[in-house]
Formats: C-alpha cells, structure tokens, sequence
C-alpha cells in the first residue's frame, strides 16, 4: 500500500458494539486534521444483534462515495472476518481483537493480520465492557494511519465531554493502550495523506436539509419519526427553539402534511419530512394544497420498499408514487438533490418555487445521501440564500373585491394572508371559482372548472421557463452518456475519471428536476450521444420511464441495482462491460 492518497477502513460487528461511534470519532479525526472522509454504515432495523457494516473512506482530495475496496478491515466479530475478508486489497491489513476472533488456516496470504488482546491490554483500567475493544482498535489503527495520539484525544474529549472528565480520561486511556500496541508490534502505512491546517466539518444530507431550510426561512416544522427521514426531526428538535422554528412531533403523516399545510396558509415557510410509508397517507392534503394553492415542502427519504420494506436500507425506488400523490391534476414541483451540499441549496428553491408559485414541492432523497458522513468545506455553505416570496401582498389598498383565486395570465394569483385587516376569503378543497366559491357540486359549472384548471395548470408551463437543464459533467461530445438522478451522481463521476484512465470518454447527465423536466437538454443528450445508460437504484426503471414517457426516448442500455446497499463504482464499471464491447 505505498504511497497511496486515500485509504479505505471497513469495520464490522453486531448492532449495540458501538461502531457508530468510533466510525464518528474516526471521521472527525480527519477532518480536524483538513483530511477528507466519506462515510456509508450499513446496519439492520433492530437495537442489539444482526451485521452492522461501516466503511469509511479517507483521502487527501474530496471523495464523493464510499468506495468499493478496503485497505484496513477491523472486524469486531467473527462474522465480519467471514463476510468481508475477501474484500481486502492484497496488502491490505486485517485489524481484529484476538482474545474474540480466531484466524483460519489456509485464509488468505496476501493480507497482514493484526491481532491485539483488547481485553488483557486494559486488565489494570478497571472492569471490561466488550464494548471497550472498539476503543482500543481505533487506538491501533491511529497509530497505523500515523496520525498523532493528540488528535484522537482532542476528538475524544469533544465527544464524550458531555458525560463528564471521567469518562473522557476512561476513553482515552483505553485508546492509548492500542496505539501503544500497534507501535510496539507493527509498522505504520506507507500512505501520502498529508494532515493540514484545514478543517472541515462532518455532516449529512439530513442535517444540510435542516440547515438550508432555516436558511431560507423555514418556521415551521412537523414530522412523525420514520426511518430514514428521522434524523431530521432530530436536529429540528435540538435546535429548533432556539432559533425560532416550532417544531411539532405529531401522532401520524396525515396530521403531519396538515399542520404544514395550515402553517404555509397562514403565511409561514412549513417543512415536513417522511418516508415512502408516511408519505402514502400524506398523498390526499398533498392534492389540496395543489387545489388551495398552499405553499408547502415535503421531503420524501426513499428506502427500500414496497410496505415496510427495508427500513434501514437504500432505493430509489419513490419516483412514481410521488409522481402520482393524490388524485387529479395539479401543479407540484420534483426535485432530487444530487449530493450533501445540493441538499443544502435545494431548500432554498423549493421554498421559493413553492411561495411563487403557491404549489407544493416535493423533494426526492435517499437513505444513502441522507445518512451517509461526509466531510463538506464550511466555505461551501452561504447563509445569504436567495428568498422569494412571489405575490405575497401585506395589505389590499384596492377598491375593487380581493380575489384569491384571480385569473391571470401566469396563473398565479395574488396572495394575501388571513387575518389582514379589509380582506376576507375562503380556501376550499372542492372545485371553486377565482372568488372562491364552491362550483363542485349545487353550483356546478363546467366553463368555470374548466378555466379554474387552466389557470392552476398554467403556473407549470410558467414554471417550465425557468428549470435549468440537466447537468453534464466531462466532455459534452463523449460518444457514451451515464444518465443518473439523485445519489448516483458520485459513484457516476468516480467511473467516468476510473474510464478516462483508460482511454474511454464518457459524460456523466445527472436529473434534479424530474417535473416539470427538461425535456430539450435530454433529447439534445441523447442525439450527440451513441449510447446512453440510465443508472438507477431501482428494479423498474422509473426514470427511464419518465424520460421515455416524457420525450419518446429510449436508453440503449441500463443499470439497475435493488438489494437496498448503495452503488459502487466497480459495479457500474462491471455492469458497463457490455457497452463498452
């Protein structure tokens, strides 16, 4: 492993051994120190028990996925060593507690195995939790990487300062008894990571979600906890009182998507975030407030389905059931972030699109870019975030009747908030006209219905103007196009520059707005390009669905993945073997 410029660390156990934890204190570790980290852990729905799987990938240039090889693996089981042994790099380093997990004969050869007794190294600490040999892996591995002991102490304490000096000296001590083995026993990495002055911060999709919605104003947010939309609720719930958000834990979605709607009429910018589940029983207030013309934003964490599914697993596999919430016609937009920092910006757009327009905006994200760590530059993030607020009027000074239903060439129509002073109207749910008067049902009058549908439709095609066309990325004029939307975009970027090398060219398209879509810039993709692969995390192909029911085009190839673990780059290279023949 000479010289190398990223290293791959996979570490594996058992729900409840802590691997969360020390994968957090590794990441935060090297983002003290200006180095990069993207994290993926994969674990299972239940507290204790079943194979919970980490990889981190650590590198002195910015990484965008987990990677697809492993350079250290640090097995805190035998299962660990079992399952993922053979995903070493020849050379690669085997990091395991001895006194627990026992070496085959006749494994592999072309690996180094580092065994440490964790549990007779800290006999003279005091009683032993088995909990306690994560602390003292992650002491041997530090030494490994070379990094000074300082530092891990530094994070150590930032981490477990909260439960007292105690604890944190416990901690630390315990780390420095395998620092002090691995010195003692093996040679350090021969790497090229080079620490620095830099730092950065260690966040997720999820929290770049809360944070850009506060930075475009959101007040309101509600949410009922499901998996893996929750760690939203979780920062909102921290921090929300203290920078103005109410912040409201509700009994189901149904009472979830109301309460936001209820905010956005009355004026407030109103978030609420679920899964595919709870977005399901969301699907009916969605449509009214496409029929009330109520701003709201809705985030959608797609995990693998369908019912209950997979709830701690990936998909992208939300696109049509978000396409078709409610019943009906309406105006809506779709968005699909395509990675932590676009999470950011995104609220953002679809607050504002959301005001001007008076629509809902559904945003599509996935566990994998929702959960996943990744290390993001502070400099990335501007809090000055562009706001509109569309035709939103503080006072009506007109003589004439306020109708907040108006026809207009735009259809959207001026908006006033309940409660101003001279101003009165309705928001119903049934068909109505431009005075807000029921024509669904006594009064039924098909001109008007007609010309109510036009109007609300017309805000789309208005909309239209102003979505930006998909995003290309390597050389335009490249014979082959990897078509993605949402989580894709890293693992994609990474097999083109690993095709590059090789001599082939591709250019990588990436979807964020999936409706309205962008229909020119995709047709124009497919005539320059001889093959175009649409990559998806999904069984059917719902993008190239949409793409085919949107243009009348086809892919000539595709790449599909469902088994709810995220993309790697080896495997869309495998898969594009056929293409490239």
């Amino acid at each position: 492993m000479s010289n190398m410029k990223e290293i791959v660390v996979g570490i594996g156990g058992a729900a409840g051994e802590g691997i969360g934890r020390t994968g957090d204190s590794l990441a935060l570790l090297c983002a003290r120190q200006g180095i990069h980290v993207f994290a993926y852990n994969s674990y299972q729905s239940v507290i204790r028990g079943g194979h919970v799987w980490l990889r981190l990938r650590v590198s002195q240039e910015k990484v965008l996925n987990h990677g697809d090889k492993l350079h250290v693996l640090i097995a805190l089981n035998k299962d660990t060593y079992e399952r993922h042994l053979g995903e070493l790099e020849p050379g690669g380093i085997l990091l395991y507690n001895s006194e627990s997990v026992r070496i085959q004969e006749g494994d592999r050869e072309d690996v180094h195995y580092h065994g440490i007794p964790a549990r007779t190294l800290c006999k003279d600490l005091g009683s032993w939790k088995p909990v306690m040999q994560n602390t003292v892996l992650l002491g041997a591995l530090v030494y490994l990487l070379k990094f000074p002991f300082e530092k891990l102490e530094e994070v150590t304490r930032e981490t477990f300062g909260h439960k007292g000096e105690e604890v944190v000296q416990h901690n630390v001590n315990v780390a420095r008894k395998g620092y002090e083995y691995a010195r003692e026993h093996f040679p350090p990495i021969d790497h090229g990571i080079q620490p620095n002055d830099r730092r950065f911060m260690v966040t997720t999709g999820n929290e770049l979600f809360a944070l850009g919605a506060v930075a475009a104003g959101c007040k309101f947010y509600s949410a009922y906890p499901m998996t893996p939309a929750s760690a939203i609720l979780h920062w909102f719930a921290k921090y929300g009182p203290e920078i103005g958000v109410v912040v409201k834990q509700c009994e189901d979605e149904i009472a979830v998507i109301n309460m936001a709607i209820g905010a956005g009429f009355a004026g407030v910018r109103a978030l609420c975030a679920t899964s595919g589940g709870g977005f399901a029983l969301m699907t009916e207030a969605i449509g009214m407030a496409g029929m009330t013309e109520t701003p709201v934003v809705v985030i959608n964490v797609m995990r693998g389905g369908p019912s209950t599914g997979l709830p701690t697993k990936t998909e992208q596999g939300d696109f049509w059931q978000v396409f078709g919430a409610s019943q009906g016609d309406y105006p809506r937009m779709i968005l699909a972030p395509t990675d932590i920092v676009d999470c950011y910006y995104s609220m953002a757009e679809a607050f504002n699109v959301a005001e001007k327009y008076q629509m809902p905006v559904i945003i599509l994200s996935d566990l994998y870019l929702s959960e996943h760590r990744e290390t993001v530059d502070p400099q990335e993030l501007k809090y000055d975030v562009p706001i509109d607020r569309g035709e939103l009027l503080d006072r009506w000074d007109s003589s004439e009747p306020y109708l907040r239903y108006k026809y207009t060439e735009t259809g959207i129509s001026p908006r006033i908030l309940p409660g101003t002073p001279g101003v009165w109207f309705q928001a119903p749910s049934d068909e109505h006209d431009e005075r807000s008067v029921l024509i669904s049902d006594v009064f039924t009058n098909p001109e008007e219905r007609k010309k109510m549908m036009e109007k609300r439709m017309k805000k789309v095609e208005v909309l239209k103007k102003e979505i930006k066309p998909v995003e290309i990325y390597g050389d335009t004029s490249a014979g082959i196009a990897l078509v993605g939307w949402g989580s894709t975009k890293g693992i994609l970027l990474e097999v083109q520059k690993r095709l590059a090398a090789h001599g082939v060219q591709t250019k990588v398209v990436m979807l964020k707005h999936l409706f309205p879509l962008h229909r020119q810039s995709i047709e124009e993709v497919f005539k320059s390009s001889e093959k175009v692969v649409v990559v998806e995390q999904n069984y059917s192909g719902q993008i190239e669905r949409l793409i085919k029911s949107e243009t009348g085009l086809e892919p000539t190839h595709r790449i599909h993945k469902y088994d709810g673990e995220p993309m790697e780059p080896s495997y869309v290279i495998e898969a594009l073997k056929e293409v490239l023949s």
